[in-house]
């Protein structure tokens, strides 16, 4: 109680570890590493960037399904659905050829909305993106593999069992494991 009232009393002035700081109209922008080397999504089946061993680790249980053109966002997706026994989710990957991993911070892709944080996928600028909203249960993890593409992981969970870090850490996994996969065949 008087740790509350502490920080009550004394704030923004106040830092404590662990407490996000309010965001200000002067905040620096995010900046992203360099990208080791190029790989190009060009002419990749999003369905095919998890291995089978992959997808068991996952514990997805049905074939991958690529989703139809009309419910596409900005390229060839695939659902790699986890439903056999709650909680419930559905993992996403699409193949974004028109847009680099920039264009989600300061770009056309950029909502104000959004929630980006810089986040570690080895040798590519990659971040996740997500409504801080409590009403949306998803996380997207966005990699910039090759200039002007960029690979997004999506985690979609059908309740509310996961935390929103939760569904972050799950989307950046299958993202790991997609850029695993498009190094092997590329």
């Amino acid at each position: 109680m008087i740790l509350l009232a502490t920080i009550t009393l004394g704030g923004c002035t106040t830092s404590i570890d662990g407490v996000s700081a309010p965001v200000s109209a002067t905040a620096p922008t995010l900046r992203l590493p360099v990208r080791a080397k190029e790989l190009s999504l060009q002419g990749t089946d999003p369905c095919a960037l998890l291995t089978p061993a992959q997808l068991d680790q996952l514990k997805e249980n049905g074939a991958p399904r690529r989703l139809p053109i009309d419910l596409e966002r900005d390229g060839p997706t695939c659902a790699f659905d986890v439903d056999a026994a709650a909680p419930t989710y559905t993992y996403y990957l699409e193949t974004v050829l028109t847009a680099d991993v920039g264009e989600w911070l300061t770009g056309a892709h950029h909502k104000t909305s959004m929630t980006q944080q810089p986040v570690e996928v080895p040798g590519f600028p990659a971040l996740v993106n997500f409504a801080p909203s409590a009403g949306i249960q998803d996380c997207e993890t966005l990699v910039g593999v090759a200039d002007g593409e960029t690979l997004r992981a999506e985690m979609a969970a059908d309740d509310k069992s996961f935390t929103q870090p939760q569904l972050c850490d799950m989307a950046t996994t299958v993202a790991k494991m997609a850029v695993e996969t498009l190094e092997t065949v590329k």
